[in-house]
């Protein structure tokens, strides 16, 4: 009950805008959505991590802990058909599926699951199937039992990769399906962050001062 407590209170602060100055100006230009502030439990970080990464044990897909987030990566290139790029591998319904299983089974948890492109192509065809990619790894979570509620899905083309695009090697690791797992009461703020196109260049340069 800490996370709901703790995701619910920094909604408040972060979606609707909550103040404690009655008098302060409403009139200002509209921002872009600042990032989710949640504190979410500690505790509920470390024993989903542990989980999740049992879940994947002997898997290609990464977990990563950033946050108040716990992300689950699957390179696409080991995750889907080469002939039918919005298809799933056979091999990789497993690891998704006790993914999906153990989001289900937390009535607190929830899931933003975010496709990505390289910058190979035309952007609105890397938006479409970044976003075929993306529903294609939801259907699992659909599946598994999970609602609308408690799953949202995105798909950003080539606009927040993680490594140059100038490199095989590069336009490989940008090619992902990212689970980004957190608490349902922040996940409408948490995708928010992923509503507004942020520069390749910027990205890149905090991957890698990081």
């Amino acid at each position: 009950m800490k996370l709901l407590k703790s995701a619910t209170l920094i909604l408040c602060m972060t979606v609707s805008g909550c103040s404690f100055n009655d008098k302060q100006e409403t009139a200002e230009a509209p921002k872009l959505p600042e990032p989710v502030a949640a504190k979410v439990d500690a505790a509920w970080l470390d024993a989903y991590e542990t989980k999740l990464r049992a879940a994947l044990e002997d898997s290609k897909f990464e977990v990563e802990r950033r946050d108040d987030t716990l992300i689950v990566t699957a390179p696409a290139d080991a995750t889907f058909n080469p002939d039918r790029p919005g298809m799933l591998l056979p091999i990789t319904l497993g690891p998704i599926s006790r993914v999906a299983k153990l989001v289900e089974d937390d009535l607190e948890a929830a899931v933003l699951v975010v496709g990505h492109a390289d910058s190979t192509g035309g952007d609105e065809a890397n938006r479409v199937l970044s976003r075929e990619r993306a529903g294609a790894v939801a259907a699992i979570f659909r599946l598994s039992g999970l609602k609308r509620d408690r799953l949202v899905i995105k798909g950003l083309g080539s606009d927040m990769p993680r490594a140059e695009n100038d490199t095989a090697e590069g336009r490989a690791k940008n090619r992902r399906v990212e689970m980004v797992l957190t608490a349902q009461a922040v996940l409408p703020a948490l995708a928010a962050q992923y509503a507004q196109p942020v520069p390749a260049t910027q990205v890149v340069a905090a991957k890698t001062e990081e």
